[in-house]
């Protein structure tokens, strides 16, 4: 096994082993938590050893970075994630080559992907970025309009709506990074009682990195989304 191999080995080990650890210290159900590996700046062959260690979603936050790695990872099964901000003239390449986009918070960027979903593919799955924090240098929907959103995404026949995302603010304390999240677990309960029936495959709540994971995992993430500790830092 070649030093990359291995490496890759050891650090995906590693955050399984963490994520496991946490959901009994918090008794969330076994395997409640999957990990997306989030390879932005990562080099492919990075990502090709730790796929060979049984990695298979990756997710990534821009378009001709993500197009040039799905090339040169043509032959892995992996199933790609969108989870950078969307630009409208990025639509058309991100509805043809992702099987998630993550970070859908507006009615115009849903309605592009839906209209540019390939007919051959199968729905897009798509979740609602959330800013719980309601900062203004990040994109998502706050709050008091995350459920129009919800109800508009839903009429559209080429995406199946997953779930909710969030970046919350940097907290460095435990308890704040609980809080975020705890409010952003109760919104993706209350999202789950507003859709009723449509709400069948709403089962994902994509929150927690590197530094905050625990806490994610703690307040009922189903996803988290592991960069820097996974791969080591970025080039």
């Amino acid at each position: 096994m070649t030093p990359l191999k291995m490496q890759g080995r050891l650090l995906l080990h590693n955050i399984i082993s963490k994520i496991r650890e946490y959901e009994a210290t918090y008794q969330r159900s076994p395997h409640a938590v999957s990990l997306l590996a989030s390879s932005k700046g990562q080099s492919v062959d990075k990502m090709r050893a730790t796929y060979l260690q049984g990695q298979r979603a990756f997710g990534e936050n821009y378009v001709q970075e993500a197009l040039e790695k799905m090339q040169a990872l043509s032959d892995c099964e992996i199933e790609w994630h969108f989870i950078g901000a969307i630009q409208s003239n990025k639509t058309k390449k991100i509805a043809e080559h992702f099987s998630v986009v993550q970070s859908v918070s507006s009615e115009k960027i849903a309605q592009r992907l839906n209209d540019q979903r390939p007919l051959s593919m199968p729905p897009l799955n798509i979740c609602i970025e959330v800013n719980i924090d309601h900062e203004t240098t990040k994109q998502g929907v706050f709050q008091d309009e995350l459920f129009a959103l919800l109800k508009y995404c839903c009429e559209l026949s080429h995406l199946t709506l997953r779930g909710l995302m969030c970046i919350p603010a940097i907290q460095h304390d435990f308890n704040s990074q609980c809080a975020a999240f705890h409010a952003m677990a109760e919104l993706w309960r209350a999202s789950k009682q507003y859709l009723g029936d449509q709400a069948k495959q709403f089962d994902t709540l994509s929150m927690g990195m590197s530094a905050d994971f625990e806490a994610a995992i703690k307040e009922g993430s189903t996803m988290v989304r592991i960069g820097t500790a996974l791969f080591g830092e970025r080039q």
